[in-house]
Parts: C-alpha cells; sequence; structure tokens
C-alpha cells in the first residue's frame, strides 16, 4: 500500500495542478507565426496552456514565474522524424532480436527524456521494429508515467516481405517473433487489413515503406518496394478513421507514387527531382529530409560496426539528397524538420539546422520548419509550436540570438512543457 501510495504522489507531482498559473518572463521572445524577435514579454500559461503574450511589466503577488529575462524564448520544437521507441542504436535491426522487449522499451524511456530535455517537445515517432512499442511509450509520457516530449506514433512499418521495415540479414530457418512483423504485408487488401490493425490499436498515422532503405540489408534506396496500389489502399484505410499516411521514399518513382496514393508527407526524399518538387508542391505535401546524418554516419560508421553495405549507400545518397532539399527550398515547397533521430545520438536533433541553413534556409525558415510547419504537417496548428492563446505551454530558452546564429539552439538551457518546468 505504501508503494502505491508513493507512486501516486509522484505522478501527482509530475502533472500540472489544476488552476496552476505560470508566468514566463523572455529577455527575447521569437514568434515564429508572425516570423518576428521581440523584447521582455511575458507568456502568461493557465492548465498547461498559453493564454496570452503581453509586455513585461508588474506580476500578482506570488506568482509562480520562470524567470528567462536574460535567455531567448521560442515555441517547443518539433522533430518530424525519430525513432526513439526502438531505443537502441544498435548496428544492425536483427540486433533487437538480442535484448527483451522490456531492455527496448526502457531504452526507448531513456531516449524520450533526453529527446525532450534537448528542447523537442513533440515528435513524430516514425515507426518501430518492435511492433506498438511506440504505443506504449506515448501513453506512459501522456500519463505522466515517463518523461518525454509529446509523441505521434506508428505502431509499427507497413512493408513488403524482406524489404526496408522488415527483419533482414538472417538466417531463413530462424524465426523472427511475430511483434516484428506487424505491418508486414504483400498486395493491397493484405495491406489494407495491417494497416487497420496499427489503427485500431492507437496508431496516429500509418509509415509506409516505398523504398528500399540506406540503414537496412538488402534493397537498395532507389528500388521500388511498395506498389502504388498498395499504397493507395493503406492511406485510404488512414483516411476513413481520420488518419493520414507517409511514406518512406527515396528513389524519385516511390516518391512519385506515394504522393499519387496520397501520402501527407515524404520521408528523405533523396532522389527527388524537378518533376517530384513540382508534385510535392501542387498537392501540398510536406517534404521531410534528414539531411545532417550522414555525415555522422560517415564519421562514426565504421567505428559503430556498421555494416560496408550501409556505408556504401550512405556515400551514395548525403550529397544528391542535399542538392534536392536545396531546390525544394528554392521552389517553396512545404519542408519539416525531420532528423531520423536513433541513427545519430539522441538529442542532438538541433544539429540539422545549420545543415538546413547551409543549403538554402534562412535561420527563421529554418525555425518554422520545426514549430509552424511540423505543426500544420502533424495537424496540431494552434496548439503546438505556437505562442497563440490555447497553445500548449511548450517553451524552450537559449542564450543567444538563434535567427543570427542557428547553432544557438544546439544547446538549449530551459525547457518548459505544458507549464512545467523540466529539469536538465
Amino acid at each position: 500500500m505504501t508503494r502505491l501510495l508513493v507512486a501516486a504522489v509522484m505522478l501527482a507531482c509530475a502533472l500540472p495542478a489544476h488552476g496552476q498559473t505560470v508566468f514566463v518572463r523572455a529577455g527575447h521572445l521569437v514568434d515564429p507565426e508572425r516570423q518576428t524577435v521581440e523584447a521582455n514579454r511575458i507568456i502568461r500559461i493557465e492548465d498547461g496552456k498559453i493564454v496570452s503574450v503581453a509586455p513585461d511589466g508588474p506580476l500578482p503577488p506570488q506568482a509562480t514565474v520562470i524567470d528567462w529575462s536574460q535567455k531567448t524564448v521560442l515555441p517547443g520544437l518539433t522533430d518530424l522524424h525519430t525513432h526513439l521507441a526502438d531505443g537502441l542504436s544498435l548496428p544492425h535491426p536483427a540486433d533487437l532480436l538480442s535484448v527483451s522487449p522490456a531492455t527496448s522499451v526502457l531504452a526507448g524511456a531513456g531516449a524520450a527524456r533526453v529527446t525532450l530535455r534537448a528542447g523537442f517537445t513533440t515528435v513524430r515517432d516514425v515507426g518501430v521494429y518492435r511492433g506498438l512499442t511506440d504505443i506504449a511509450l506515448r501513453n506512459a509520457i501522456e500519463a505522466g508515467q515517463v518523461d518525454g516530449p509529446r509523441m505521434f506514433v506508428a505502431g509499427a512499418y507497413l512493408t513488403v516481405p524482406g524489404g526496408g521495415g522488415d527483419i533482414t540479414g538472417i538466417a531463413t530457418d530462424v524465426g523472427v517473433p511475430s511483434d516484428f512483423r506487424l505491418g508486414v504485408a504483400r498486395g493491397p487488401e493484405d495491406a489494407k487489413q495491417k494497416a487497420r490493425f496499427l489503427l485500431q490499436r492507437g496508431a496516429d498515422f500509418i509509415k509506409i515503406i516505398a523504398s528500399g532503405a540506406v540503414l537496412a540489408l538488402g534493397g537498395e534506396p532507389g528500388q521500388e518496394e511498395m506498389s502504388e496500389d498498395e499504397m493507395r489502399a493503406i492511406c485510404a484505410e488512414a483516411a476513413e478513421w481520420g488518419k493520414y499516411c507517409i511514406a518512406h521514399a527515396h528513389g524519385v518513382r516511390s516518391i512519385k507514387a506515394a504522393i499519387r496514393a496520397g501520402a501527407r508527407t515524404i520521408e528523405h526524399a533523396t532522389y527527388i527531382d524537378d518533376e517530384a518538387i513540382a508534385m510535392a508542391k501542387a498537392k501540398g505535401v510536406w517534404l521531410c529530409m534528414d539531411i545532417y546524418n550522414g555525415d555522422y554516419t560517415e564519421a562514426e560508421g565504421a567505428k559503430l560496426g556498421l555494416p560496408a553495405d550501409y556505408m556504401r549507400k550512405n556515400r551514395e545518397t548525403t550529397d544528391i539528397q542535399r542538392v534536392g532539399f536545396a531546390k525544394a527550398v528554392r521552389a517553396g515547397v512545404k519542408l519539416g524538420f525531420a532528423t531520423d533521430a536513433g541513427v545519430y545520438p539522441y538529442g542532438t536533433d538541433a544539429k540539422q539546422f545549420a545543415y538546413m541553413v547551409r543549403y538554402g534556409m534562412t535561420a527563421m525558415q529554418a525555425v518554422r520548419s520545426a514549430t509552424v510547419e511540423a505543426a500544420a504537417a502533424l495537424r496540431m496548428e494552434g496548439r503546438i509550436g505556437s505562442l497563440k492563446p490555447g497553445a500548449w505551454g511548450d517553451l524552450i530558452a537559449v542564450d543567444g540570438d538563434p535567427i543570427a546564429d542557428i547553432r544557438v539552439l544546439e544547446t538549449v538551457s530551459g525547457v518548459v512543457k505544458g507549464g512545467i518546468l523540466i529539469a536538465r
């Protein structure tokens, strides 16, 4: 009974009290929606949500104040392409078979904690090999049992047998547990049923593996895997549930097929061409291009024991993806901040901002990609990445001016999630 009481008290302390009012004093406040930076502002948060933003001034006696008057403050950041729930940066997906589900779950909780403290108050976790663990992690965070960002999750990968979302590179007579293949499908009807299974169990969206992958044995990034008919069936099923699908698509044919099939966002988009860029712009599709992690993989991959095939494919895709990114920026395509966290160490997501600026964005555009654009891609406009009344009270503080030097965002000095100050 005593242990239950202690657990209940700890959970209550982790959640905002009903009616709690918090004032955040900002030396400078970046508003990515208005694209402004204003000095000396007070953000009022009640019940975890923003009520007002006003010039600094006297506060009520005994007010709860977070004093960031010497800091620059922004809305909490969002990463649209993470892999927190697997939680283990292992050289090969099949290595997950050597660890228990409990180990994976606990590692995922650790990854979530680090990511939140790096300033990412929301993530879209885009697939796990051990199915449904991401749903469990999301729910634990929502219940206050685990410290982490708001999560939107896929449940598993929708992939063809032997595809980029399947466990490959193992002997043919080695059995793979069923929870690793919840989304392995062949044919439109099977794909539809597998999507329905995940949606019934709480997936927020469906992740389709449309092309081969860089960090997978077998298959090439430019190789088509899921057919357009299969993807169309999946996207239609997601729409029936009021949800959407996204597509991992390196190859240009897969990118175009996924756009035609109804994908809301295209992940990686490595070999995108001018026609596909025009299609994405015309359809209002977001490109989520992870243009940082290629350098990390090249520098550290051999030390980490990554297979030579991974390293080859990484070298073949890194620079061409950045060329496509720069073209997409110039064309005015919607671009969301998306890093593939887990390929590199958790908590260093913000290193990608400098790459986005290097390849054509302004600093404000890069900030918007992780706030305004990310919120729109998630159908969360005005609720995250925002300073509007009614938005979640998610804020970060940094030393310096990220609009003058975007790398300032790589070192976050304070995080507030839902009006609660997160210890660092």
